[in-house]
C-alpha cells in the first residue's frame, strides 16, 4: 500500500453503535432493570442558605411500600466528594447551600411509593443571609459559604507577563469594556439515571448507568461507603447526551443510590426526573469580565489587562479547572507584549456550576472577540484586517510565554478559508451600507486557539485493550467513555486500520473499571487525541505479535515486513503468498502469541507556574473560526441567524462524518448560548421547571451551516489527530454577537441576546459608518 494511503483513516462511517440506538436495542440508565430492584426518590431544600435543625423520617418509612429513609446519618464513610475539593454533600448533614441540597432519600418498591413518602418527611430549616451577587461574596462582611474555608473565594489565578502600564502608555488606543455572560443548562436528551446492586462478593457493589466520568465516580463512591476502589465496579450504559453535565450530578446519585443499595441489600434505581434535573446539577459559569486593551495606531495590540469573576454556586465542583482554562485563552490568538490578567471563582448560595462544553473558554471568547470588533471599529480597520494583523503565527509567543513551535499555527489559514467560503469581505461590505426597512442584516467573526486535552491540569494518561479471538474476531475496550462525540466509531476505525480489517469484525465493549485503569475523564476534547493514540498503541502491539508468528511461518527475516490489508496479512515484496487474517491468527495462537493487548499514551510534558501564570500549558492547539450571518427584526428584537461558516484544523479527520457532526451540534448549541438559553434564577430560585421553558434551538432555529475541514496532522495524535468537539461550540455565540452589532449598529455585551435585549438596547441609524478595509485582493 503506498505511503500514506489510508484505508479506514479519513472515510466516511456510519456510527459503529447507530443500529442498537435506531432500533431501539439501546439500553440507557433508565432502561436498566434488575430482578428485586427498589426505586430512590430525594427530598430537596427549599431554602437556598440555613441550618438543618431537625429531620423526622418516622412517617415515611412506615408508609406503604417504603423499605428505608435514608439521611447523612447513615453514610459509612465521609459526606464529602469532589473532583477537586470533596465537600459537596451527598445529603445535608448541617448546612444548605443551595435550593438543589437533599436532605434525605426515600427507598421504595416502586418509584410512585417512594415519590408519595417524601411529602411524608418532616424537617426544619433555620434560614441564614444567602448570597446571591458573585462580586458581594468578596466582600469581608460577606456570609460564608463555606466556613471551615474562611472565604468565599473558591480559587485566584493571576497571569503576569511584562508591563502593561508601559503597554498602554504606549498604546494610541485605550478601551475599557465589561461583559457579561450566564448560567446555561446542559439540556442533554436523557435526564440522570442509574442503577445500583450488590455485587457477588462481600462487600462488593456495582453500579451501571449513564455516566460520563467512571473513575471519578468510583472514588466518589469508595470515599462515601469506605470501601476499597477494588470492591467497587462501575460500567457505563448507552448515554442520551452529557456535554461535560454529567460528572459530579452522576457521583452524587451513585452515592445515593449505592449506599441505598449496600443496606438494602438489592438493587436500586435512581432516574431523575427533567424538574429534579434542573434544579440540582450544576450549570456553566457565569462570568463578569472586565477587559482593557491598547493598541498603536495601526493597530498593533500593546496591552491587556483583564479580570474575571467567576460564580461557582454552592460547591467548588470543576471551578478551579473551568477557570483555568479561561486564564490561558484570556487574551484570545493574538500577540500581546504586555498582559495582566486575573481570573476568580466564588462561592454563591446559587446552583453550583461545573463542567459544560467549551469548559471556561466560551464566556472568554464571547468578550474577547467581541473587544477586537469595537477596536477594530475604533481604529477604523476591518475586524478581518485587525485580526490577520495581531493573529498568531508559527513562532509566535502567547501570553503565558508558550513558543508555539511544536505544532502548524494554522489561524491564519484557518481565517482565510473562513473568510473565502463565507464571501465575507464582500457580504460585510454590503451589509454596512444603508439598509432600507426594519429588517437589518450583519456578518461577524470569530477567531480562536484551544489547547488540546488536560494540559497542565493533570495527569493526562489513558488505557484501551485489543483483544483479538482465535475465530479472528477482535474486542475493543477503552479507558475513555462514549458519551455521544463518536468515540466508539474513531477507535473503531483506528483499530481496522491497524490490523487491516473491515469495521465488522470489530466489537466495541462497554467502558469498565473492572477492565480498564483509570484513563482519567473524558472531558477537554481528549478522546480521539489521547484515547485514540492509546487504542493505536494496543492495536500496534497486537500486530506485532501477529506479524512475528506470520514472519516465521513465511521464513521472512523481518516481522515489520509483514502488511496487514484487507483481511490478509502477507510480506510487502510477495503479495501473492498472502494468508487469511484468519489463517494468521491461528498462527499466532498456536506459536503461543498474545493476542491481547494493553495500550497505553502518556501527554507530552507541559509546564505552568501558578503563581505568574507563565510556562506551557499545552502540548498543542487547535485553530478554528466561525462567520455568522444574521437578519435582526428591529421591530421585535428577533435575531435569524442564516448562516454560519465554521472552520476548523481538525489535525486530521479520522471520521470526516463525525467531524461534520461535532461542527453541526456545536453551531447549533453555540446559537441557542447567543440568543435563547438562559437560567431564570431568582433569589437562588430557578424558576423554570422543564424544557417548555427553558429554550433551546429547535430544527426551526438552525441555520445554513457551511463546515470547512482542515486538516495539519499533529506528531502528539493518532495519525495527526486533534481536537473538534469544543472548539466547534465556542464560537458561535461570539460571532453571533458581531453579527447582531454589524447589523444594528449597537452592542450588546450580556448573553443571551434574546428578544428584549437586542429591541430595547439597539439603535435605529439610518445608515452605519463604513468600516475600513484591507487593499483589495489583499485579505484571501
Amino acid at each position: 500500500m503506498p505511503e500514506g494511503e489510508f484505508r479506514q483513516i479519513g472515510r466516511n462511517v456510519s456510527r459503529v453503535d447507530g443500529y442498537e440506538k435506531v432500533t431501539g436495542r439501546a439500553r440507557f440508565g433508565a432502561d436498566l432493570v434488575y430482578p428485586g430492584m427498589l426505586y430512590a426518590a430525594v427530598l430537596r431544600s427549599d431554602v437556598s442558605h440555613g441550618l438543618l435543625k431537625r429531620l423526622n423520617t418516622a412517617k415515611a418509612e412506615a408508609a406503604p411500600g417504603v423499605l428505608a429513609v435514608l439521611s447523612s446519618a447513615d453514610i459509612p464513610g465521609i459526606n464529602g466528594f469532589g473532583v477537586v475539593i470533596q465537600h459537596q454533600r451527598v445529603f445535608v448533614d448541617d448546612r444548605v447551600r443551595y435550593q438543589g441540597d437533599g436532605l434525605a432519600m426515600v427507598v421504595a418498591v416502586s418509584e410512585q411509593a417512594a415519590r408519595e413518602a417524601l411529602s411524608l418527611i418532616e424537617y426544619r430549616i433555620e434560614e441564614l443571609p444567602p448570597l446571591f451577587d458573585p462580586e458581594a461574596a468578596l466582600a469581608p462582611e460577606a456570609p460564608l459559604i463555606h466556613p471551615d474555608t474562611g472565604s468565599n473565594l473558591i480559587v485566584h489565578y493571576p497571569l503576569r507577563n511584562g508591563d502593561v502600564a508601559q503597554g498602554f502608555a504606549a498604546s494610541d488606543v485605550v478601551l475599557e469594556r465589561e461583559y457579561r455572560t450566564g448560567h446555561q443548562e446542559h439540556a442533554y436528551l436523557e435526564p440522570e439515571a442509574l442503577v445500583a446492586l450488590p455485587g457477588e462478593g462481600r462487600d462488593e457493589l456495582i453500579v451501571h448507568g449513564s455516566i460520563q466520568n467512571v473513575y471519578s465516580l468510583r472514588r466518589a463512591l469508595a470515599r462515601t461507603l469506605n470501601l476499597p476502589l477494588s470492591r467497587i465496579r462501575v460500567i457505563q450504559s448507552h448515554m442520551g447526551g452529557s456535554f461535560g453535565g454529567k460528572d459530579e450530578s452522576m457521583s452524587l446519585l451513585a452515592c445515593r443510590a449505592a449506599l441505598a443499595a449496600h443496606i438494602t441489600g438489592r438493587p436500586v434505581r435512581i432516574v431523575n426526573q427533567r424538574e429534579e434535573s434542573l434544579v440540582e446539577t450544576y450549570k456553566r459559569h457565569p462570568y463578569r469580565l472586565r477587559y482593557k486593551i491598547g493598541a498603536d495606531r495601526d493597530g498593533h495590540l500593546q496591552a491587556m489587562e483583564i479580570d474575571m469573576l467567576a460564580d461557582g454556586g454552592a460547591y467548588a465542583s470543576m471551578s478551579p479547572f473551568v477557570t483555568w482554562r479561561s486564564l490561558i485563552q484570556a487574551t484570545g490568538p493574538y500577540r500581546v507584549p504586555h498582559v495582566k490578567t486575573d481570573v476568580r471563582a466564588v462561592y454563591t448560595n446559587n446552583v453550583y456550576t461545573g463542567a459544560m462544553r467549551g469548559f471556561g473558554s466560551p464566556q472568554v471568547l464571547f468578550a474577547q472577540e467581541q473587544l477586537m470588533d469595537e477596536l477594530a471599529e475604533e481604529l477604523g480597520m476591518s475586524p478581518y484586517a485587525l485580526r490577520r494583523l495581531n493573529g498568531y503565527r508559527q513562532g509566535d509567543l502567547t501570553a503565558s510565554g508558550q513558543k508555539l513551535s511544536r505544532h502548524r499555527v494554522s489561524l491564519q489559514q484557518v481565517m482565510r478559508r473562513a473568510s473565502s467560503a463565507a464571501d465575507y469581505v464582500a457580504r460585510q461590505r454590503r451589509y454596512d451600507k444603508r439598509q432600507k426597512g426594519s429588517r437589518r442584516r450583519g456578518i461577524g467573526m470569530a477567531i480562536s486557539y484551544r489547547g488540546c486535552s488536560l494540559g497542565a491540569e493533570g495527569v493526562d494518561a489513558p488505557a484501551a485493550v485489543v483483544t483479538v479471538l482465535t475465530d479472528g474476531s477482535v474486542s475493543l475496550l477503552s479507558g475513555l467513555t462514549e458519551n455521544g462525540q463518536g468515540l466508539k466509531t474513531a477507535y473503531t476505525q483506528i483499530v481496522a486500520e491497524v490490523l487491516g480489517l473491515p469495521l465488522n469484525r470489530i466489537r466495541y465493549l462497554q467502558p469498565d473499571t473492572d477492565y480498564v485503569a483509570d484513563s482519567g475523564p473524558t472531558v477537554a476534547s481528549r478522546s480521539t487525541l489521547m484515547g485514540g493514540s492509546a487504542v493505536k498503541d494496543a492495536a500496534e502491539r497486537v500486530q506485532r505479535n501477529i506479524a512475528a508468528a506470520v514472519a516465521a511461518q513465511l521464513g521472512v527475516e523481518n516481522p515489520r515486513d509483514i502488511l496487514f490489508n484487507d483481511g490478509h496479512v502477507y510480506h510487502a515484496g510477495q503479495p501473492e503468498a498472502a494468508v487469511s487474517w484468519e489463517q494468521a491468527v491461528v498462527s499466532a495462537f498456536a506459536a503461543g502469541a498474545e493476542l491481547a493487548a494493553y495500550g497505553w499514551y502518556r501527554a507530552p510534558s507541559v509546564t505552568f507556574d501558578e503563581e505568574t501564570g507563565l510556562g506551557e500549558p499545552y502540548f498543542t492547539y487547535v485553530y478554528g473560526c466561525h462567520i455568522a450571518e444574521v437578519e435582526v427584526d428591529t421591530g421585535t428584537g428577533k435575531v435569524d441567524v442564516l448562516r454560519v461558516t465554521a472552520a476548523h484544523d481538525v489535525g486530521r479527520a479520522i471520521n470526516p462524518l463525525g467531524v461534520l457532526g461535532q461542527i453541526y451540534g456545536g453551531v447549533v448549541q453555540g446559537a441557542g448560548y447567543a440568543l435563547m438559553e438562559e437560567i431564570n434564577l431568582v433569589d437562588g430560585v430557578i424558576r423554570h421547571r422543564n424544557l417548555d421553558e427553558y429554550l433551546i434551538p429547535t430544527s426551526c432555529d438552525v441555520p445554513a451551516i457551511t463546515p470547512v475541514i482542515i486538516e495539519n496532522p499533529d506528531s502528539a495524535g493518532p495519525w495527526g489527530a486533534k481536537s473538534i468537539g469544543e472548539p466547534a461550540f465556542e464560537l458561535t455565540a461570539p460571532a453571533i454577537a458581531n453579527a447582531v452589532a454589524h447589523a444594528t449598529g449597537r452592542r450588546l455585551r450580556e448573553l443571551p441576546l434574546n428578544l428584549e435585549r437586542v429591541y430595547l438596547g439597539q439603535s435605529l441609524h439610518a445608515a452605519r459608518p463604513q468600516r475600513g478595509s484591507l487593499a483589495a485582493g489583499s485579505e484571501l
